[in-house]
C-alpha cells in the first residue's frame, strides 16, 4: 500500500519530484496521505549484474537497521518490487552539504557557527559507527554530497549503499568504493578497509567546509602532516607558510573569538586525518572528543597562524 502511495505522490516518479541523482539511484520528495514528507531513493535498474544491485540495496538496509543516531539519516522502510527497489527515509529540508557550499547565496548564510556544528555532527556520527556499533560500521563514501542538512543546519550522514560491517576475524579486503577526491589513498594500493578510510574522508570534508570548496585545487601535500618536516622545495615551504585565514572561505568574514578557536581546532584535526599513513591518523572517537571539549586558548593570534603551525600542532598526535 505504501508503494502505491509513493507512486501516486511522485506521479510515477516524475522528474519534477526528483531532488537528487547519485551513482546508484535517484531521490524523490514524496508527501504521503498523512501529510508526512519522505525522501524516496529509487535505485537504478541493474544494467548487467543484478547481484551488485541487490548487494547495495541489502547493505543499506542492513546497515541503517543497526544504527540509531541523531546524526545518521533515518530509514523508515523499503519497498521491493520486480525490477524496482525503493528506500524510504526521513526528509531533510536543507539538502546536501555540497549543494550548500556551491551556492553563493546559501554559503553566505552558512556562517562559521553553523559550519563548526556540521563538522562536530559528522564526527559524532562516524564515532558512533566506528566505536559504539559492534562490529564497527565503515561508511566508505563520506563526501559533502552524502551529508544532509535539516533546517537548523544539523548534519546527517546518508547513503549507506557501499557501507560495510567490519569482520573482526577477516582481512576486510575490498574493491574500491567511494568518491574520488575523498577516498583514502591506501584503498588504491592495498584494498584494505578500516575505520581510518572514513577518517581520511572526514578530513577532506572538514577542510571543504572551512575552505568553501573541495580542497583538491590545492596541493594535497599541504594536507599531509608527514610532509611538514620534509618541506625541501621552495614551493612546499611557501605553501606551509600560508596563513590559515587566507585559505578560509572568502565569502564569509573571518571568524572571531571562540569561533576562531573552533576553526583552528577543526583545521588541526582535519590535517591530522589527512595523514597519508593511516596509522598516524586519529580515530573518529578522538576527533569527536576533542571537538566536544572546552576550547583551549590559541597559542598565538589567529591572524598569524600558518599551515605549518597547524601541522606542527599535530606532532606527534593531534
Amino acid at each position: 500500500m505504501v508503494y502505491e502511495e509513493i507512486v501516486k505522490a511522485t506521479e510515477e516518479f516524475d522528474s519534477r519530484y526528483c531532488i537528487g541523482i547519485g551513482g546508484n539511484g535517484s531521490v524523490y520528495k514524496a508527501e504521503l496521505p498523512t501529510g508526512q514528507l519522505v525522501a524516496v531513493k529509487k535505485l537504478h535498474s541493474p544494467a548487467d549484474d543484478e547481484s551488485i544491485h541487490l548487494k547495495g540495496f541489502k547493505s543499506e538496509i542492513q546497515t541503517l537497521t543497526e544504527i540509531r543516531h541523531r546524526n545518521v539519516v533515518r530509514l523508515y522502510g523499503f519497498c521491493s518490487q520486480p525490477n524496482q527497489s525503493l528506500l524510504v527515509y526521513e526528509f531533510l529540508e536543507g539538502g546536501n552539504l555540497g549543494k550548500t557550499l556551491n551556492s553563493e547565496e546559501e554559503a553566505m548564510l552558512f556562517d562559521w557557527n553553523k559550519r563548526v556544528i556540521i563538522v562536530k555532527d559528522i564526527a559524532n556520527g562516524l564515532s558512533y559507527m566506528h566505536h559504539d556499533c559492534l562490529p564497527a560500521i565503515v561508511h566508505r563514501d563520506i563526501s559533502s554530497k552524502n551529508i544532509l542538512l535539516d533546517l537548523e543546519y544539523n548534519g546527517h550522514i546518508s547513503d549507506f549503499g557501499t557501507a560495510r560491517i567490519l569482520k573482526p576475524d577477516s582481512s576486510n579486503k575490498t574493491a574500491f568504493a567511494g568518491t574520488f577526491g575523498y577516498a583514502a589513498p591506501e584503498l588504491a594500493y592495498t584494498a584494505t578497509l578500516s575505520e581510518k578510510c572514513d577518517v581520511y574522508s572526514f578530513g577532506m570534508v572538514a577542510m571543504e567546509v572551512l575552505i568553501g570548496s573541495h580542497p583538491g585545487d590545492l596541493s594535497l601535500s599541504l594536507f599531509s602532516p608527514s610532509t611538514a618536516a620534509s618541506a625541501s622545495t621552495s614551493t612546499s615551504t611557501s605553501t606551509h607558510q600560508m596563513l590559515l585565514e587566507d585559505i578560509l572561505d572568502q565569502r564569509l568574514p573571518l571568524p572571531i573569538n571562540g569561533v576562531a578557536d573552533d576553526v583552528v581546532l577543526i583545521a588541526r584535526l582535519a590535517l591530522a586525518c589527512l595523514n597519508v599513513n593511516p596509522q598516524f591518523r586519529p580515530s573518529m572517537q578522538q576527533v569527536s572528543q576533542k571537538l566536544s571539549r572546552r576550547r583551549a586558548a590559541l597559542p598565538k593570534p589567529f591572524s598569524t597562524i600558518t599551515i605549518e603551525d597547524l601541522l606542527n600542532y599535530n606532532n606527534p598526535n593531534p
